[in-house]
């Protein structure tokens, strides 16, 4: 194992390596949270694709295929799909506005009213995706080190920690760069052809297991069902995923590289079903279906090249859990502390918002770390967080976005109404039931129709605004222009 623990060594130190080169070119609050705004086609491709593709895309998604076959793609799939739709539809709007915050932008759209209370709800979403990828750092560091729980958690965590508060976005950008080639190479070029080989190719596989393992939709259509409604929506209105089209140079870049992140994520889904598929030829009686990508990188690989290919899995966690890590601390600061406290932040000042944005990266870190530790169910807490996303401000933020009626009220209702309907019932029927999202969403969707239409139409000087804000024709949406560093 000695030039295994040498490569994830070196992948670690690479890590920290580039969060203190990052700290050199964070210099403002644009530069610290959203990488300047000037992020070309190349690198937005690569960091969107390792944000959205983490620990339960890549560990969940073979889990996935050794339980269901080639339909446990459906998972990651839909992250796809809800990529690519946010990619093709709203990237260039959303992006065209300049804010840093999805808070922001309802505060624009209603008026200044709705920031706070979406802001409590977008922090603890982004703060339990934080918590679900610090959580699989003890499956990977079990396998090659044979480490305690906590402390797994800990040295994963401090490492993400460490490098995000160096630099921000711009060492997680950098970071998730690297992750992304490191996911491509020991996920896809390594590990699944050499799985589909050792499992005796395709026809060897059907031959071995039930036809059900390759009907596409094996799974279930009531799953594939909640999948695109968790997955394919909860895309579209993530902080975390907000926060990475905020970083693009151009309306271009936000459309076309999504687009490119979204297709390759589509291929990453199909390639973890094939690689849990084989897996279940090979361990037939595993004792969690979780731990099929650990158990096939361990027992099939060669040396180094199993190193890399944990080291890949090591880059799936820490790129989701950065992204996650950075949007918790922003909105916890720019969205909670700084409206509770009423202080007035000037613009000129940018080093001294650096330094507050880089101490609550800190504090949330370790908050997320001390969370982790004390849960032990990733499952859960993601969907808890998916849960809260979708049930509480899916339709405020689209309906902000497509229906010029909705108003403040209405919004704050739905936001109220959602998110207390998806926690109540969450009590009710359990934390991975399906009706939560279901009826969480469809009261919060009813709350913000009534509720809108009930109260006066939004200020025509707001809504026209907004609309030059959507055009990228005002004053601060045009204050960051930057060419675009590829």
């Amino acid at each position: 194992m000695a030039v295994d623990y040498t490569v994830i060594v070196i992948y670690l130190a690479g890590m920290l390596a580039m969060g203190w080169w990052g700290m050199r070119r964070a210099r403002s609050k644009s530069d610290f949270l959203v990488a300047g705004r000037r992020l070309g086609p190349t690198m937005y491709s690569g960091t969107m694709a390792a944000i959205v593709l983490g620990g339960a895309s890549t560990i969940g998604g073979v889990g996935l295929g050794y339980q269901y076959g080639l339909s446990g793609a459906w998972m990651v799939f839909t992250i796809g799909l809800g990529l690519l739709a946010l990619s093709v539809f709203f990237s260039a709007r959303i992006a065209r506005l300049k804010v840093y915050t999805v808070s922001e932008m309802l505060d624009l759209r209603y008026g200044g009213r709705a920031g706070v209370i979406s802001g409590v709800v977008m922090w603890a979403y982004t703060l339990m995706l934080a918590v679900t990828s610090t959580i699989a750092y003890a499956t990977i560091f079990d396998v090659l080190f044979d480490m305690n729980r906590t402390v797994a958690i800990i040295l994963g965590g401090s490492i993400v920690v460490a490098y995000s508060t160096l630099g921000g976005m711009w060492s997680i950008t950098l970071t998730d760069m690297v992750q992304f080639v490191v996911k491509t190479i020991g996920v896809l070029l390594l590990l699944l052809p050499i799985a589909v080989v050792k499992a005796g190719g395709f026809s060897e596989m059907k031959a071995k297991l039930p036809t059900t393992y390759f009907d596409p939709l094996g799974i279930g259509g009531e799953t594939i069902f909640t999948y695109v409604l968790i997955y394919t929506f909860g895309m579209l209105i993530g902080q975390d995923i907000w926060q990475r089209v905020f970083t693009a140079g151009s309306d271009r870049t936000a459309k076309w590289g999504g687009t490119v992140a979204g297709t390759y994520c589509l291929v990453y889904a199909l390639a973890g079903a094939v690689i849990g598929t084989a897996a279940k030829v090979l361990y037939p009686k595993l004792g969690s279906a979780d731990d099929a990508f650990a158990t096939i990188v361990k027992d099939e690989l060669p040396v180094g090249v199993r190193g890399l290919v944990l080291a890949a899995a090591l880059a799936a966690v820490m790129s989701t859990s950065s992204g996650a890590l950075i949007a918790c601390a922003t909105v916890a600061n720019n969205d909670i502390w700084s409206r509770l406290r009423g202080a007035v932040r000037r613009s000129d000042e940018p080093h001294d918002e650096v330094r507050g944005n880089r101490v609550f990266i800190l504090v949330m870190g370790v908050a997320v770390i001390a969370t982790a530790i004390a849960l032990n169910n990733v499952v859960e807490a993601l969907t808890v967080a998916y849960n809260l996303l979708v049930g509480g401000l899916l339709v405020p933020i689209l309906g902000g976005l497509l229906w010029k009626r909705g108003t403040a009220q209405g919004a704050l209702a739905s936001v109220a109404v959602g998110g207390l309907a998806v926690v109540g019932l969450m009590a009710g029927y359990g934390i991975l039931a399906n009706e939560p999202v279901y009826y969480g969403l469809l009261s919060s969707l009813v709350a913000y129709v009534a509720v809108s239409l009930a109260t006066p139409a939004t200020d025509a000087a707001v809504l026209a605004a907004w609309r030059e804000r959507l055009a990228g024709r005002t004053p601060e949406a045009a204050a960051e222009p930057v060419p675009a560093a590829q």
